[in-house]
């Protein structure tokens, strides 16, 4: 069987900041900001489909769908919120939109819940 390098090594890094430590304490209108970009991320679906994107670099609403057997309109609706908060962009090409991830920092975020998940599965093991 062919191993595949992940495309994660290839995408934008997260810009380097300052430890979160080292941070001043994040006012209200950052905490209800980063509370949104959790609730938008925290849909399996949402999940699923930016796995996908991480994965392949770009694909359309239809390759998709497939990928998680969904309809392309329920993965169009899951899709418009991830545009909506920055997370994905698109680019036409005739009579397909494709979709690729372009805040490089949820693909680290991404990896990390993933990683966290795990972990806690085999914990429970």
């Amino acid at each position: 069987m062919q191993t595949i390098a992940p495309r994660q090594a290839r995408a934008p890094k997260c810009p380097p900041k300052p430890a979160i430590e080292d941070r001043l304490l994040i006012d209200l209108e950052q905490a209800n900001s980063v509370g949104r970009t959790f609730q938008v991320l925290s849909d399996p679906t949402r999940l699923r489909l930016l796995h996908a994107l991480v994965r392949a670099g770009e694909m359309c609403v239809s390759d998709l769908a497939r990928a998680v057997g969904m309809k392309p309109q329920a993965v169009s609706n899951q899709l418009q919120r991830l545009l909506d908060r920055g997370i994905v962009a698109t680019r036409r090409d005739s009579n397909y939109v494709h979709y690729r991830i372009v805040d490089p920092c949820v693909v680290g975020l991404l990896d990390l819940g993933i990683c966290l998940a795990e972990d806690a599965r085999k914990q429970k093991q």
